[in-house]
This record gives C-alpha cells, structure tokens and sequence, in this order.
C-alpha cells in the first residue's frame, strides 16, 4: 500500500508538488479551501486558476477537509503564501499524528515577526521537533515541474534523517533532490531572490537591456549573501541551488509572478494596479519590507532592496531609482571578502 502525503494549499506550486508525488506513486491529497476549486481537480483534473491548460495527475484527490486531508497522512507538504502559513499550520494542529514529516515549500519571511518559515510552523507545532522541519527550494517553476521538465531542487533540514526522508519522498527521474543542513541559508535565499526579481523586471520594463540585469543579478547576490551571512546562514548555500541557481531562473523567467510585477512598474503602472490585476500573491513585495527591516537590525548594506524599498512603499519613480543606484560612491567588489585587503588594510563593508 502506498504511502499517504497531504500538501496543503492548492496554488501553483502546491499543485505543482502534488503531481510530482503522484508521479512517485503516493496516496496524494491535496486541501484547499475552494470548494469549486476541489471539484475541479477531482472531475476535470485541472487547476485552471494556477496552472490553466495543464492537466493534473489522475492520482491527486483534492478536499476542503483539514481533518480528511491530514487523516493517517505520513508527510505533509506546505505550499501556503508566507502571510496565511501561520492560519494553515494552525488549522493543522488538531489532526496532525505524531512524528508526521513537514516539508515546506514556502520563500518569504512572515510580516511583522520577520521570521523564517520553520520557525512559525515550529512556534505552531510546538510537540513538533523543529530540527526535523525541512525546507524545500530551489530553481523550479510550478509550470515546468508540473509537465515533469527537468527540475534541481534543494532540501533542507538540521537533522539528516528528515532532509534525506524528504529527498527519497520527490526524487524521481525528472526532479532531482540534493539534501543541505543550512536550513536558514536555504530559507533566506529563496526569500530574498524575490526582491532582486522584481528589480530586475524594472530593469527590463524599462528597457535598460542585459548589461544592466546581469549587474544587478551579480549585486543582488551580494546583497542577499551578506545579509543570509550576518544572519547565521553558510556562504556556501549563496552560490548553490537555492541560492544562484533560484535567483537566475526568478530574474530571467516571464514565469516569475516577482519578474513580472517589477517589470509592469517599470512601465508605469503603479503597486496597486499591478497587485489587485495579478491574482496572486507576489511574495517580493512583502519580503522587500522584511529585508528592509532586516538589514537595519543586522546592520547590513543591501543598496538594491533600500531602493526597492522606496519604490514600492515611498512612491519613488523607478528611473529615478535606479538613477540612485548608479550613482552611489565607489567602492571595492569584493568588500565582503574578509580574507582580501587592500593596501594593508582590512576591507570595509
């Protein structure tokens, strides 16, 4: 009998991950809250709000049940937007057995708290050992997974057993698993490519061409590095999978939601238009104000984010922005390299 796996909600990504599951041969439910929404899924076999024209695994079972949704489940996988995760793990606590493996898939951070993901599930689930909560990320668009183009991803998780638990759970032909112990490096990179997307779709929308994406890719890496960095997280995680590899395919991809919000700014539309147009969420302009208020509490320079920053929720024109970025003073590219120094000195951040 097949294992039974519940991923919880059905958005693009969450749909995405369930049909890969499927693929694997698990028993997969897949909760939302949309009743039209489950009808569809299990009669039609499509999800035409998320993923319109794909045809779903016949294997995926959708309900609106919490309680049906979690009943004797071996693993559960979280796809909620960051601002309803900690609403959806609540909704989970009463019917979650013991020793259930968590794997979420979620890449921002909670507004107001500014925390990780893993630590608002572990806050909620607190008979839950949270060095056994994973975290998978990495460059996969639920549009390419969804048709089983091939996919690298990362997991994530401080106890090896669980990481690898959820490695063996998606690895299949065309989705492959790397396992990775730094859970923060893992969670802060996949939040922060967001922002450094919707500058590089302003970059676009503006027409200032490759030259200027391929500085601020390189730019936005450093920035999300040295903040990961201060914060705890492994240098190394920066240029890996979760790090490089989510932030080129976010910045360069018209499946990014993130790309194209900053790349309809960049051609004059404002927040509002762009946000009550898209339909859903747009993680990077919520993970912009964390990261802006993350690098004053961590006392770290990310110049791309505090102009996204003013962009967004100050009303700065996005030429003018990036008119600012280009005109800071000088300074070294590699400042952040503790084991460099010029003349002598010790580099300066």
């Amino acid at each position: 009998m097949s294992k039974k796996t519940c991923v919880l909600v059905a958005g693009s990504m969450g749909t995405a991950l369930a049909a890969v599951l499927a693929d694997n041969k698990l028993d997969v439910t897949l909760w939302t809250r949309n009743a039209a929404q489950a009808e569809e899924i299990n009669t039609k076999h499509t999800n035409g709000r998320f993923l319109k024209g794909t045809e779903l695994h016949p294997g995926i079972r959708a309900t609106t049940s919490m309680e049906e949704a979690l009943q004797d489940a071996d693993s559960v996988v979280l796809a909620a937007t960051s601002s309803a995760m900690r609403e959806v793990v609540s909704q989970m606590k009463p019917y979650l057995k013991p020793g259930t493996l968590l794997i979420h898939a979620t890449k921002g951070f909670e507004t107001g708290t500014l925390k990780r993901m893993t630590e608002v599930i572990a806050e909620e689930l607190p008979q839950t050992d949270p060095d056994r909560i994973v975290v998978l990320s990495g460059p996969s668009h639920a549009e390419e997974v969804v048709v089983r183009c091939p996919t690298t991803v990362v997991v994530a998780a401080k106890c090896l057993e669980a990481a690898e638990a959820a490695q063996d759970l998606f690895m299949n032909a065309t989705f492959r698993v790397y396992t990775n112990p730094d859970v923060l490096g893992v969670e802060v990179s996949g939040a922060l490519k967001n922002i450094i997307a919707l500058g590089a779709g302003m970059s676009d929308g503006l027409g200032f061409g490759d030259n200027a994406k391929a500085a601020l890719l390189t730019r936005g890496l450093a920035e999300i590095s040295r903040l990961g960095v201060a914060m705890g997280a492994n240098p190394f995680t920066f240029a890996g999978l979760a790090g490089i590899g989510d932030l080129v395919v976010t910045c360069t991809s018209q499946h990014s939601r993130n790309w194209n919000a900053g790349n309809r700014l960049g051609r004059g539309e404002t927040l509002d238009e762009v946000l009550q147009s898209t339909g859903m969420v747009v993680e990077g302009v919520k993970t912009t104000k964390a990261a802006y208020e993350l690098s004053r509490q961590y006392h770290v320079s990310m110049p791309i984010t505090n102009v996204l920053y003013k962009v967004l929720f100050e009303g700065k024109e996005p030429r003018t922005a990036v008119e600012e970025l280009m005109g800071r003073l000088r300074t070294h590219e590699i400042e952040e390299t503790p084991t460099v120094s010029w003349n002598g000195e010790e580099p300066t951040p």
